[in-house]
């Protein structure tokens, strides 16, 4: 008999998301591994900080980028919330970058992917029922 899996796909997913924005939200203010680190501005159109010299940081998007990372740890621990947490950010991130393009401030394409693939996440990952959640029996 096989043992039931502790995660279901969407709760690991949350780890391993939430795992790799933490990542980044720390190392967007590491020196060398952010080029530039002297000019990191609050917000990304005053910041010339590039994380491995590629993407434009901000103070602002860094601590985004940690406290949804933080998050996705904190929501994995259940089913409903690794999928709330994977629609509710990826509206956020989607949100984010419509202000920025309304405001002309661009927080970028990167921005939007991450946005796109996180609702793709919550909406593929966590199938259509809660697992946990006990099923009503039909009687025909």
């Amino acid at each position: 008999m096989m043992a039931k899996p502790r995660y279901m796909a969407v709760q690991g997913a949350a780890l391993i998301v939430g795992t790799v924005l933490l990542l980044v939200g720390v190392l967007g203010f590491i020196p060398g591994v952010t080029s530039d680190l002297d000019h990191l501005g609050w917000f990304s159109h005053q910041s010339q900080a590039r994380l491995f010299g590629l993407f434009v940081v901000s103070i602002a998007h860094n601590i985004v980028n940690l406290v949804i990372g933080a998050l996705g740890l904190v929501m994995a621990r259940t089913y409903a919330l690794a999928r709330a947490y994977f629609l509710g950010s990826g509206v956020l991130y989607l949100a984010v970058w419509i202000y920025g393009l309304a405001t002309a401030r661009p927080w970028g394409w990167l921005t939007f992917a991450l946005g796109v693939v996180m609702i793709i996440l919550g909406l593929t990952l966590a199938g259509q029922h809660d697992p946990t959640k006990r099923r009503r029996r039909v009687r025909a």
